[in-house]
């Protein structure tokens, strides 16, 4: 049986997955569980992006300081290959991990480097968290790249033993990642599946948070964006092609609660541009890497939902020493009508008031 959708209809699936309606989750743990993964990353124009992903679902009740809380003390979060996740996907990662590293590469470099790993092995064990700068190099062979980290030895052996499950990211500070022996961080009692099994329920996972994906997608080295043979086949209107869709999300296709949203460039809604375009008919751009006189947008413009569509994106930064969220401009992808500048102005109102910012700038006096 093949789905037929009207875009709209695949629209708001979509949306839904990613839990943008006015139907809030009721917690950090809940909205990670559902989303599967957050994706880390340093910029902090507004705020970082994991960050602005979740209050871009919870709302004002989201600080920081809880997921800080829940990743470092309650251990229901942890952090693998550039994202947080429920700590309840571990057993879902754990035979990847068993298969790290991947290249023939590093798996050579690791051989070579032996004793290096059981000696920054041993430290951990006795005097960790720790720094990978607090773990002596004594590599035989040294890594040698043609980027930052040529010749990094102590980070680049953390971060391979860290894919391979042998130790952990523990915690974070101003200085970076702190890791750990895994058995510290990770639980004990962690559910033993099959290779087979573990892809299966995480690919079906993935495609419950995206509710609508092409078979294939844009490649990505640690997790997909491809729904590969699960789910349903559906046709959408208007667009080529067979996608896969979440079963589940068609028994309730048709009640879609709207809302507004400022949403993360790097937010899993928005990652995939050319589905982003396909459903959406939306074209955007991260800009923060052209030169400012090539951007459009801006440095990190946050995409707009409004309803079941992209309209825009906002050009702002947190200016803390001065306390207020700069905006810089809105740009809208076609004319806002008085409900949806209200509903958008409304929002930034309520990104500034979270940040505990004042709004100035275009629209704000």
């Amino acid at each position: 049986m093949v789905h037929r959708l009207t875009r709209e209809q695949a629209r708001r699936i979509a949306l839904d997955g990613q839990l943008l309606t006015s139907e809030r989750p009721s917690g950090i743990v809940e909205t990670i569980d559902a989303l599967t993964i957050l994706p880390i990353d340093p910029t902090s124009a507004i705020a970082p992006s994991v960050d602005l992903i979740l209050w871009s679902r919870l709302g004002w009740p989201y600080s920081p300081a809880d997921l800080v809380r829940l990743f470092e003390e309650d251990r229901a979060v942890f952090e693998w290959g550039g994202f947080y996740r429920a700590m309840t996907d571990l057993p879902l990662l754990l035979p990847e991990m068993r298969r790290r590293p991947e290249s023939v590469r590093a798996r050579e470099w690791l051989a070579a480097n032996d004793s290096f790993r059981r000696e920054a092995l041993a430290r951990l064990r006795a005097e960790g968290p720790l720094h990978p700068s607090d773990i002596p190099d004594t590599a035989q062979v040294s890594w040698r790249s043609s980027g930052w980290t040529d010749n990094r030895n102590s980070q680049q052996l953390m971060e391979m033993l860290a894919l391979c499950g042998d130790v952990a990211v523990s915690s974070r500070d101003a200085a970076g990642r702190l890791y750990d022996v895994a058995d510290r961080v990770y639980p004990a009692d962690v559910p033993q599946l099959s290779d087979e099994d573990a892809a299966r329920e995480r690919g079906e996972r993935r495609l419950a948070s995206l509710g609508i994906a092409r078979a294939k997608g844009l490649a990505q080295p640690i997790e997909p964006i491809g729904a590969g043979e699960l789910g349903e086949e559906a046709v959408v209107e208007g667009l080529d092609g067979v996608w896969r869709v979440d079963p589940e999300a068609l028994e309730h296709v048709d009640a879609f609660p709207p809302r507004t949203a400022l949403l993360s460039p790097l937010d899993r809604a928005v990652f995939d541009r050319r589905r982003l375009e396909e459903l959406f008919g939306y074209e955007y751009i991260l800009e923060m890497y052209k030169p400012a006189a090539k951007r459009r947008w801006g440095y990190f413009a946050l995409p707009i939902l409004h309803g079941d569509r992209f309209v825009g994106k906002l050009d702002a930064k947190a200016d803390r020493k001065a306390g207020v969220l700069r905006v810089f401009a809105v740009h809208e992808d076609e004319p806002f009508d008085d409900t949806t500048r209200s509903a958008v102005e409304d929002e930034i109102r309520d990104l500034a008031r979270w940040l505990e910012l004042a709004p100035v700038g275009v629209g704000f006096g």
